[in-house]
């Protein structure tokens, strides 16, 4: 499932410029974050890949469907966007229903329903609260009970926009179990997000912008080991980064375990 965008701009009804000009490819199972600070367009962009908006100018061509041409429907198959809160996306009245929500309105099988909904409650740990209506849990089950949605669609691409917002250490890992069965499954995974330390250390590839365009599109490792570029884009370097410049260490650490790794070197 490759994602073309060609060239794209959009401009919101006031007239305020959100994407300008920009072009990317994004390919079958990447991991892939998008990065920036506050309105430099990383929503806006991920609501083409999926027909919420279409361009004013260019193409987003999804699989080599023209976006242009396709409903959010059609596009749904294809492409699953986590929004930012849980409480604009959630509408049912248990998690369970929530969860199957997505697979009803994609036509699946009772069968197929099911076993989606099923694997999605265990997989974000809510077997527990399949009942119990998520309105009334707390945040990060209503979180995770967006999240297991959109898996539930079973969709080749799947965008999660700030997942680890309000998680706490536990449940990022088991954010990212999911990820790695995703991965697993070779399906794309696009991550908007502020949180440096989990992009650096599990991300492959940064895509970032500002002002509505692309300033830099590589491996995180680049992103993250220049301070002009970060200034520019609004982002701190990682904890980790921070703390190899602070020692004096040949190269930038992206983990722990490469910190303690270099150390020992």
């Amino acid at each position: 499932m490759t994602i073309r965008i060609k060239n794209i701009s959009f401009s919101y009804p006031d007239g305020s410029r959100a994407l300008h000009n920009l072009s990317l490819t994004i390919e079958t199972g990447e991991c892939v974050a998008i990065t920036g600070h506050n309105g430099s367009g990383k929503t806006t962009l991920v609501k083409h890949l999926n027909g919420l908006l279409k361009p004013d100018n260019g193409d987003v061509l999804v699989n080599d469907s023209n976006t242009k041409a396709c409903k959010t429907g059609q596009l749904a198959r294809q492409v699953a966007l986590l929004f930012q809160n849980p409480d604009d996306q959630i509408c049912k009245q248990t998690v369970r229903d929530e969860i199957a929500f997505g697979p009803k309105n994609l036509g699946f099988e009772k069968d197929k329903i099911n076993l989606l909904v099923e694997v999605s409650l265990a997989l974000f740990d809510l077997v527990q609260y399949k009942n119990h209506n998520p309105h009334d849990l707390g945040y990060s089950e209503r979180k995770r009970t967006a999240m297991a949605s959109i898996v539930a669609m079973d969709s080749p691409v799947l965008i999660f926009d700030e997942p680890t917002a309000g998680l706490d250490h536990l449940e990022i890992e088991l954010l990212l179990k999911v990820f790695e069965k995703l991965q697993r499954e070779n399906k794309t995974i696009i991550v908007i997000s502020h949180d440096v330390d989990f992009i650096a250390e599990n991300m492959d590839r940064t895509i970032t912008l500002a002002n509505g365009e692309k300033i830099f599109d590589g491996p995180v490792r680049n992103l993250f080991q220049d301070d002009s570029l970060l200034a520019r884009c609004g982002l701190l370097a990682p904890q980790m980064v921070q703390l190899s410049k602070s020692c004096k260490l040949p190269s930038a650490a992206l983990s722990p375990q490469e910190f303690i790794s270099l150390v020992q070197d």
